[in-house]
């Protein structure tokens, strides 16, 4: 197999270890590589191994004595609804989406912060509305062009904003952000299942969704997508990745 080639980062530094924010009982600490601009095959060879793109930044953990922060990846060929993500997909049969290069508009704005506006009062989020400007910073600033957003909506509403990096082989979820009065019918599901139906669409064989912590239960619907395959470690850019696929199709 030919080496995978990743261009070297313009700089890279480990944070200090502090509190993690998903095991209120571990330390945490993140590895940062920092590049002006990346083509999309090249990050996809990054995040084969284990890191993450956000904004300018990419990041995976280093964390002195916890490596429960997992890689998770759904191959969306075999990928298969269960009855519960069936239910999903009836309560949205009227919601529809888009996939562009990234925008910012009034709708965005106000929808991001009405749902960190409810972040703040149901999970003690620190307050932090953003205008046009700070959205941009915030989520776009750089040059990917494998930055994409999926955009959600119910007739001419929009209800969700998805950002995703579409890769040639793979699309990788960035982050998700929708309108407070949506949550009763599972967005974060639906957005994840329509991620992959777009993948699978579009002739893709993956759709990475970032880390998954067993022992977290705000990320255990990552693994509701089945089959799913984790990583093991975190290998070097000279080694190739080994992925190993878990469950089976869902039935429940």
């Amino acid at each position: 197999m030919a080496k995978a080639y990743i261009p070297e980062e313009m700089f890279r530094m480990t944070t200090p270890a502090s509190r993690c924010s998903y095991l209120a009982a571990e330390k945490s600490a993140l590895t940062y590589r920092v590049y002006l601009d990346i083509s999309p095959g090249e990050l996809e060879q990054l995040i084969r191994r284990g890191w993450r793109r956000f904004t300018g930044h990419i990041f995976r953990p280093s964390c002195p004595a916890c490596q429960k922060c997992v890689p998770i990846r759904v191959p969306v060929q075999q990928s298969e609804l269960s009855k519960s993500q069936r239910r999903v997909m009836r309560r949205n049969e009227h919601v529809r989406y888009v996939i562009q290069p990234p925008t910012v508009t009034d709708d965005h704005i106000r929808l991001y912060n009405a749902w960190h506006d409810e972040r703040t009062a149901s999970r003690g989020w620190h307050r932090s509305r953003v205008n046009a400007q700070q959205y941009w910073e915030n989520f776009l600033v750089g040059d990917y062009p494998s930055l994409h957003e999926m955009l959600f909506y119910e007739e001419d509403r929009l209800l969700g904003v998805s950002l995703i990096d579409v890769m040639p082989n793979s699309t990788s979820s960035v982050y998700f952000f929708y309108d407070p009065n949506w949550a009763p019918r599972s967005p974060g599901t639906f957005s994840g299942l329509c991620e992959i139906e777009a993948a699978r669409q579009a002739g893709r064989e993956y759709v990475y969704f970032g880390y998954w912590i067993g022992d977290c239960p705000s990320m255990a619907y990552k693994n509701r997508f089945q089959p799913y395959e984790l990583l093991e470690g975190y290998p070097a850019d000279d080694e190739e990745p080994n992925w190993v696929l878990h469950g089976t199709r869902s039935t429940h």
